[in-house]
């Protein structure tokens, strides 16, 4: 069975949509990643993880919606090559696609972020949804899934950008678009630990990058290795397919 909506015809999607089926929408972003990473290391996590948790699936299996590559990223505006979305346009942007999915029969859907910047507007989108569509469940999987094995491997304060996790999960499925020789360690510079992200009591707020990092990085990039980035995928992948295989039950 195919799992890729992109690569079917109208009528082997027409077999597609039946209410037990999941539909699975990768959504990341394109922006700067350091000095080291492609800007478009998001959007390619999120289809990555989508796609190698349907390989995985037990029939039906779920179907992979092509990638939405943009994201909010005003934040990395000041860093050349970086492309946002406002807020407003990217809940816009996932309540049309889930709409038509809906209008087709869809019943189960699963976001899958593979960016930060995008959770609030994501959230708000699913939720408007939820109450529109009371017979279709939404799904946001922001990471949480394998939040336990990224805590156990990368114990770095504020490793949440172009630090040492993404750079080991990059050099796993994408060594040779990074520049490990010109990795570096990203420090939190904000005069204030309570805003920090690693903090276990804080506070939100809503920086540019370079007000809270040198270098547009956070964590440090030069402890990275392929073998945490493979552990790492293998929990995220795992914790993905167990995600989907639950809600296929439902």
């Amino acid at each position: 069975m195919k799992y890729l909506l992109g690569e079917m015809t109208r009528e082997e999607a027409r077999q597609c949509f039946k209410p037990e089926t999941v539909f699975l929408i990768p959504v990341g972003s394109v922006e700067q990643h350091g000095p080291h990473l492609p800007l478009d290391t998001d959007a390619f996590d999120a289809m990555y993880a989508c796609v190698e948790a349907a390989k995985r699936c037990s029939e039906p299996l779920p179907v992979v919606l092509p990638p939405v590559y943009y994201g909010v990223s005003m934040h990395h505006m000041h860093y050349m090559g970086t492309v946002t979305l406002m807020p407003e346009t990217l809940i816009a942007v996932i309540t049309d696609i889930c709409e038509s999915l809906v209008s087709h029969g869809a019943r189960k859907i699963v976001v899958v972020n593979g960016h930060g910047g995008n959770t609030h507007a994501l959230s708000c989108a699913l939720q408007k949804l939820s109450y529109r569509h009371e017979d279709v469940l939404f799904v946001l999987e922001n990471g949480g899934m394998s939040e336990k094995k990224r805590k156990e491997l990368f114990k770095g304060r504020n490793d949440v950008h172009a630090g040492e996790y993404e750079t080991s999960t990059s050099l796993y499925n994408r060594s040779a678009l990074v520049q490990l020789d010109r990795a570096v360690d990203g420090r939190f510079s904000f005069p204030a630990r309570c805003l920090e992200f690693s903090a276990e009591a804080r506070a939100y707020y809503f920086p540019f990058m370079d007000a809270v990092s040198e270098n547009g990085v956070l964590g440090d990039a030069t402890k990275a290795s392929a073998e945490k980035g493979r552990e790492m995928w293998e929990a995220m992948i795992n914790g993905l397919v167990e995600l989907i295989e639950e809600i296929k039950r439902i």
